[in-house]
């Protein structure tokens, strides 16, 4: 792939040529260098001579390599320490610079990969069918999202963070997600594994470069939007003997910080007057609260909603499940009723469990295990695997699958093989 790259007016150093001393070899083929005249015409104000008076040339009269913006300063050198931008990713552009290194060989934007590094949003295509959203989290969700952006107008604090905790597998992100797309939010998601990192001060430069992320999607898109960090408490929170790093120390002090200060957020810029940040919600995920940093999640800064779904939540979540497989409301009660105190990822999971009899069926068809690899990955262009028939869901094969789990759940509480290690060690 070809590059163009932009050159300033004037050389950065001095060129010399030298004659090289006569050798036996023969002599390098020669080159020639051919401008375009639409690029330098004679005519063009790019650069004349009046006596002994050169006026410096200009690439083109909106090159953005010369421009300057209000207070006389570089735009590019000002675009790059203050945004979230790369100048290489403005300066090819087109439209911001010259159509001669722009070119049309990739299209208007030479910078292909411009949308996907900028991309860093969640849409929710893959959420497709009905399903059903608990009355009561949606009203806390939606309440918390249009108190933030009604801040300015209410006389009353804000917290600006709300903080969904609660069992495991209680559909807590996934709830957030449905109310996400049911609102139309464009939000900006961020996972518990990316709040560490080998240098310091990453962790929380990423925060507030999402947030101001999420911000700008209001600002420029139009859309609502916000900052959600699923399972907090398992990166910043502590647990019995682990290890309290600098990070995790940044990252909650970045956090304290947004939920006083919600629309000043730095990333290392020079501040101007006019960089407002426009106030976003934040939404944490997870199961223990109390191992967070205690004056983080004080009622001033975050609002916390416990879930945990009762009877009737569970049941309506779990038939909106089954509904396409044509399994009844009363059999999906029946289910529930064997097996009580369950999360809702445990009726998932029982659903996916009775697809194994079919894969297993499926496999023998295309050849066995061993020809796995050459069917799946390898196989010929025009070659078609054989067609895959999911399972006729039925009460008996789901219940059949449920006390499956419910084994497996007891051997792995009764056995604990970690005892059974570690028992002479210390001896």
């Amino acid at each position: 792939m070809a590059l163009s790259f932009p050159f300033p007016s004037k050389p950065r150093f001095p060129l010399h040529f030298h004659s090289l001393p006569p050798t036996n070899k023969s002599p390098p083929p020669s080159f020639s260098l051919h401008c375009s005249k639409s690029s330098f015409s004679e005519n063009s104000d790019d650069g004349e001579k009046d006596g002994q008076t050169e006026v410096p040339r200009r690439l083109s009269k909106q090159s953005s390599w010369e421009a300057k913006d209000s207070e006389g300063k570089d735009y590019l050198y000002r675009l790059g320490k203050e945004a979230d931008n790369m100048n290489i990713a403005v300066g090819a552009r087109a439209g911001v610079i010259d159509d001669l290194f722009a070119g049309n060989f990739l299209g208007r934007d030479s910078d292909i990969v411009f949308d996907y590094r900028q991309k860093v949003t969640r849409s929710f295509q893959y959420l497709q069918g009905d399903y059903y959203i608990a009355p009561l989290f949606m009203d806390k969700v939606v309440t918390h999202i249009v108190k933030n952006y009604m801040a300015d107008l209410l006389n009353t604090k804000v917290p600006l963070i709300l903080g969904i905790w609660g069992g495991k597998g209680q559909g807590k992100s996934f709830q957030t997600e449905l109310i996400f797309q049911a609102m139309g939010i464009e939000p900006v998601i961020l996972s518990a594994g990316e709040l560490e990192s080998e240098r310091a001060g990453e962790p929380g430069k990423l925060i507030r470069e999402r947030y101001r992320t999420a911000s700008q999607v209001v600002q420029n898109q139009g859309k609502m939007s916000c900052l959600m960090i699923n399972d907090i408490d398992a990166g910043i929170g502590r647990f019995g003997n682990t290890q309290m790093t600098v990070n995790n120390q940044i990252v909650v002090g970045t956090l304290m910080n947004l939920s006083d200060n919600p629309t000043k957020v730095s990333i290392g810029q020079d501040w101007r007057d006019s960089d407002v940040t426009n106030r976003i919600p934040i939404i944490f995920t997870g199961n223990d609260f109390s191992t967070l940093y205690a004056p983080l999640i004080r009622d001033g800064r975050m609002e916390k909603f416990y879930w945990q779904p009762n009877r009737e939540d569970i049941v309506n979540i779990v038939h909106q499940m089954y509904k396409k497989d044509g399994i009844s409301r009363d059999d999906v009660i029946r289910i529930v009723d064997k097996f009580p105190n369950q999360a809702l990822d445990f009726y998932g999971a029982l659903r996916s469990r009775t697809y194994d009899q079919s894969i297993s069926k499926w496999i023998d068809e295309i050849g066995g295990v061993e020809k796995l690899g050459d069917k799946l990955l390898t196989r010929k262009k025009n070659e078609k695997l054989p067609t895959f028939t999911p399972p006729k869901q039925t009460i008996e094969a789901l219940l059949e699958s449920g006390y499956s789990l419910l084994k497996e759940q007891q051997l792995v509480m009764d056995t604990k093989l970690s005892k059974a290690y570690m028992k002479n060690i210390g001896d």
